[in-house]
């Protein structure tokens, strides 16, 4: 039996079945998402979706999804499923007796005495999705009819019936071509076998998605449907399906569909499935490879970039891809220095520098050269230490104890808001700014030692016994045991938050054993969960432990309570530098725990966040870089101590 698949009881339960979705890439950024009945609950679903380089690279649905019908002796069983306001239709899902993930989706569907199995590939470094349909049993000719439904608009709109598509689809070998609006390429969908294309143009009105009704967004769109192809298929000779932005010859489909099958990780265990996360994750454009921080509706960041990185390359001994990406986000790391990049990004966040020394601690670690490191990125090393001492409009100033001031809102990881309204006030002495604010500087001495740098060494070597002086005295309470999360004048935020962990899980750290042990015992009670760390205390009068209602709820929630698996990452690190070998039990039964997410959700991969309260529902993006990424990274954390 395979690892992932799920039967026609749980596939008929649309209460089940719609809560579960996959994520296909091409490596390159396009990508295919819908849920396992292939019913699109978001509008940022579909079958085929590309970055536009006409529109600045972001991303476009173009095909979002396609309607089978299975003609038998006249009688018609169409296959698809569409939510519209009050019903489905048609309701094709009933039909559906069983969805395998491995190598790639497969739905096998009953209708009758025909058994016909739908398998979904997206090729890779190129903009295209096949689908394979292939005839298992049937006993009387038998008819296929597909009927595609375009978008041809920007994953976060909706597109609505107008006068200004052009609706007019273009000849192509087997098939048609399609281009909607200006700056948009053709989409040419064609097949494998010669098929009968009937002109019958049309939009389809009122779709409903309902992950989008749920959060309070507009959440119907009109489709467009050109027509339909239809065509015998018949036992062992399956019928190909393309849609992609170039036009190629039909009978290299069936070739393309098998060479491309063998490139695909086989997802039969947890390990793998985290492999094939990863490897999805990444996406290479020519020379430049980055993180897609999460599916299907996050693009790039780099405070994510970095601290994914170390979990899905390093830890997956990667280092070449590691390399690629952190030299691709480096030649931007100090932009962010510039009024320009501030006036452009609204707000920039005062961490994101310095996560990057964190990523080069975590590539020493895994064996690269301290020498050939500060070789390397002295220079960026030098100037973002430079800015942040001078102050810049980053929203720092570099205090006389030595600490970094932080004078606006908005400017760290929890930056989340409404009506412009920023919903945490984190200002002023932030407790992980600071944190990583010693361990950069700490971290680019002990650099700096192996090259014998004595006018940095000289300049900087002063700082580190200050910062962690006043860091103590600002932040730790002797009496509670535990940091506080911010100190803003006259006001000191005693909340329970995981932001104090990175004090305690950075390489360099202001604190002692014991400090550490208080605030790892006080994130235990209050904050562990077997999801990850809450981001806030239940015992606080502002948790919210659920995820749900509009954009505003939703919102409050997100780092008021809210669990996030990558933050286990950083509690697995200082856990285990405490209690070496003795703590690996621990860890690994939390670790353990996690295989559960790969069936909850995102279809093989990890969430974005879940909910703080039992029993911790998923929510927000189904497969998250950096959930992914710390994940991987704890299980090799466990293996190469558990091997010293």
């Amino acid at each position: 039996m395979s690892y992932l698949k799920f039967d026609k009881a749980q596939l008929v339960n649309t209460e089940y079945s719609l809560n579960k979705e996959f994520i296909r890439t091409n490596r390159a950024g396009s990508f295919a998402s819908s849920t396992i009945i292939n019913c699109n609950t978001r509008k940022y679903h579909g079958l085929l979706i590309c970055p536009i380089e006409e529109f600045g690279g972001d991303m476009h649905v173009l095909l979002s999804s396609l309607n089978e019908t299975v003609i038998q002796r006249g009688a018609l069983f169409n296959l698809g499923i569409h939510k519209y306001p009050g019903t489905y239709s048609p309701k094709g899902h009933k039909y559906i007796r069983e969805y395998e993930v491995d190598p790639n989706p497969a739905i096998t569907y009953r209708i009758g005495g025909v058994l016909l199995k739908k398998e979904l590939l997206l090729v890779e470094k190129e903009q295209r999705i096949l689908v394979k349909y292939t005839l298992l049993e049937a006993n009387s000719p038998t008819t296929i009819r597909f009927q595609p439904f375009v978008a041809f608009r920007n994953i976060h709109a909706l597109t609505k019936a107008n006068l200004d598509a052009n609706t007019r689809a273009t000849e192509a070998k087997n098939g048609i071509g399609l281009k909607l609006y200006e700056g948009f390429p053709h989409l040419y969908m064609q097949t494998s076998k010669t098929s009968e294309f009937v002109h019958a143009p049309d939009w389809y009105y009122d779709i409903e998605y309902k992950e989008e009704k749920k959060r309070g967004y507009a959440c119907h769109e009109d489709l467009f449907v050109p027509g339909y192809f239809e065509m015998e298929i018949k036992k062992g000779a399956p019928i190909i399906f393309s849609a992609g932005t170039k036009e190629l010859v039909p009978n290299t489909l069936a070739r393309q569909f098998n060479s491309e099958i063998k490139k695909r990780i086989h997802r039969d265990s947890f390990d793998s499935c985290l492999n094939n996360s990863a490897e999805q994750c990444i996406s290479r454009k020519g020379k430049s490879v980055s993180v897609i921080n999460g599916f299907p509706f996050l693009s790039h960041s780099e405070r994510n970039t970095f601290l994914s990185i170390p979990g899905l390359c390093l830890a997956r001994n990667d280092e070449k891809t590691f390399q690629e990406i952190l030299n691709t986000t480096v030649k931007t790391i100090t932009n962010r220095f510039s009024p320009e990049y501030a006036l452009n990004k609204d707000r920039t966040s005062v961490d994101v520098p310095l996560w990057f020394f964190w990523t080069l601690q975590k590539y020493i670690q895994s064996g690269a050269d301290k020498a050939t490191i500060w070789l390397k990125y002295k220079k960026t090393i030098k100037e973002i230490l430079r800015t942040y001492k001078d102050g810049s409009h980053l929203a720092i100033e570099l205090h006389d104890n030595a600490l970094l001031w932080t004078s606006q809102k908005g400017v760290t990881w929890m930056k989340v808001r409404n009506n412009g309204t920023f919903l945490q006030q984190r200002m002023g002495y932030v407790v992980e700014i600071n944190a990583l604010w010693y361990n950069a500087i700490s971290f680019a001495l002990e650099l700096a030692e192996t090259s014998k740098d004595k006018v940095f060494i000289k300049e900087w070597s002063k700082y580190p016994s200050t910062i962690k002086d006043s860091f103590n005295q600002i932040f730790w309470d002797e009496n509670t045991g535990y940091l506080a999360d911010y100190v803003l004048e006259d006001y000191t935020s005693w909340s329970i938050r995981p932001n104090m962990l990175f004090a305690a899980s950075l390489p360099h750290s202001c604190l002692n054993l014991e400090q550490k042990k208080a605030i790892l015992d006080k994130i235990e009670r209050d904050l562990l969960t077997p999801r990850g760390l809450r981001t806030l205390s239940p015992n606080n009068q502002d948790y919210l432990g659920v995820i749900n209602g509009n954009e505003y709820d939703r919102n409050r929630a997100f780092h008021n309570g809210s669990v996030f698996p990558w933050l286990f990452g950083h509690y697995a690190e200082a856990y285990l530098d405490l209690h070496k070998l003795s703590g690996v039990a621990h860890i690994k039964r939390l670790l353990e725990g996690f295989e559960d997410c790969v069936t909850e959700h995102g279809i093989g991969s990890i969430s974005q966040i879940y909910d703080g309260n039992p029993p911790h529902k998923p929510n927000e993006a189904t497969s998250y870089a950096l959930s992914v990424g710390e994940i991987i990274r704890i299980g090799k954390m466990i293996e190469n101590l558990s091997v010293k």
